[in-house]
């Protein structure tokens, strides 16, 4: 085969895989703008705000996150995931002593036993005990709120971190296009500036010392 030939071949090769990872490029990057624009307008509508800096309390202070982002609009994936565990996250262990929603379903339930007993056995601690339902079904009513809101965050998070990754692949994609098709340009004018008569030569065969084809 010709050597001027087999260049042309291997560049137009080239240039078809640089076109091919141009357009996986393109999608990835639609991609990545639609995760982003799509978590921005979802957390805009929400109209959540960070606390101000100096309304902050010493613990909240130990949140880098919380101080970076004080008094700003919620907007992207990395203030969602700040609010939910820094925040909500924080908040959320100062009541009923750090106790999930499904663990405070426990209690509740033992105080719903112990309040219908009382109420039928007309004891003196009734109220009481019916004070303490009270209290804890509160408690679980706003850690299911608390938790719901923060997996939703959460989510939103998880979101935006697929456009991020989604854009560095497109970046990957276009640096790649790039580099082929540079390859692919110095194989055409290598080409080009080989004698269209140049042949590609196969190696010569190992010989041994006496000058005989080594053979195996």
């Amino acid at each position: 085969m010709k050597r001027r030939t087999l260049d042309i071949l291997f560049s137009i090769g080239g240039l078809g895989i640089a076109a091919l990872l141009l357009v996986v490029g393109i999608v990835l990057t639609a991609n990545a703008n639609f995760a982003k624009n799509y978590v921005h307008d979802q957390l805009s509508q929400q109209n959540i705000v960070f606390t101000p800096a100096g309304q902050l309390s010493d613990e909240e202070r130990q949140a880098p996150c919380l101080v970076r982002y004080a008094g700003q609009r919620m907007t992207t994936g990395k203030q969602a995931e700040c609010y939910a565990n820094s925040y909500i996250g924080l908040h959320l262990k100062s009541i009923g002593g750090g106790q999930t929603y499904a663990d405070l379903g426990k209690p509740q339930s033992a105080l719903k036993a112990q309040v219908a007993q009382a109420e039928q056995a007309k004891a003196a601690n009734l109220a009481d005990l019916q004070k303490q339902l009270a209290d804890v079904t509160a408690q679980r009513e706003t850690v299911f709120k608390g938790e719901t809101l923060r997996g939703l965050l959460l989510t939103s998070y998880g979101f935006s971190e697929f456009g991020v990754k989604a854009q560095q692949g497109a970046l990957a994609m276009y640096l790649g296009a790039a580099l082929m098709l540079l390859l692919s340009l110095a194989g055409l004018l290598h080409a080009f500036r080989t004698p269209a008569t140049a042949t590609f030569a196969a190696p010569e065969p190992a010989r041994t010392s006496t000058g005989d084809p080594l053979t195996v």
